[in-house]
């Protein structure tokens, strides 16, 4: 039988996970974000920039997750981020650049809370807020396009933090 919402086994957690979005205002995109960070229990979402749309097009998409993610939107990214970093936050970033490392071959801890910082659509994280990372992390692709939607990248990179933090809790637990 397949399980729905209301019968599915999954128990909720919240994770120390930050998204901090570098310009990313295309309303489908922002809607789905919602959905993910509700779907890998990620404790807040910070959008940044100066055309962050929260109309129609976005709740269409996000199917009533804003209402249960925590949100802010803020002019800039340089300045939540630094904020975050001053706090304790590991800076992730999720870029493709001439240093970056595979995802998949970084150790993720539960020892500090995650600032996950993702890019504009077109542009990805600015070299400004880059510069503040701790760690820049790319996803292996196998194909010929060197890129992918910010919003299916942020679906894999989530998936494999959260991973790590849900088996280390586990690990610590018992």
């Amino acid at each position: 039988m397949q399980l729905t919402h209301y019968n599915s086994k999954f128990k909720e957690h919240v994770f120390p996970i930050t998204i901090i979005c570098d310009n990313i205002s295309n309303a489908p995109n922002v809607g789905s974000l919602f959905r993910i960070a509700d779907a890998f229990g990620v404790k807040k979402i910070i959008f940044c920039g100066n055309n962050i749309t929260m109309g129609r097009k976005m709740t269409k998409t996000s199917r009533a997750t804003e209402q249960y993610v925590s949100y802010q939107v803020q002019d800039s990214a340089f300045t939540e981020t630094m904020a975050l970093k001053e706090k304790g936050y590991q800076i992730i970033a999720l870029e493709i650049t001439d240093n970056s490392t595979p995802i998949g071959d970084i150790l993720f801890s539960n020892s500090q809370p995650i600032a996950l910082l993702i890019g504009d659509e077109n542009f990805g994280v600015s070299e400004n807020v880059l510069k503040l990372s701790d760690k820049i992390v790319h996803i292996e692709m196998f194909g010929k396009n060197s890129s992918m939607n910010v919003v299916q990248a942020t679906n894999i990179a989530l998936y494999e933090i959260t991973k790590q933090l849900n088996v280390n809790s586990n690990l610590i637990k018992e």
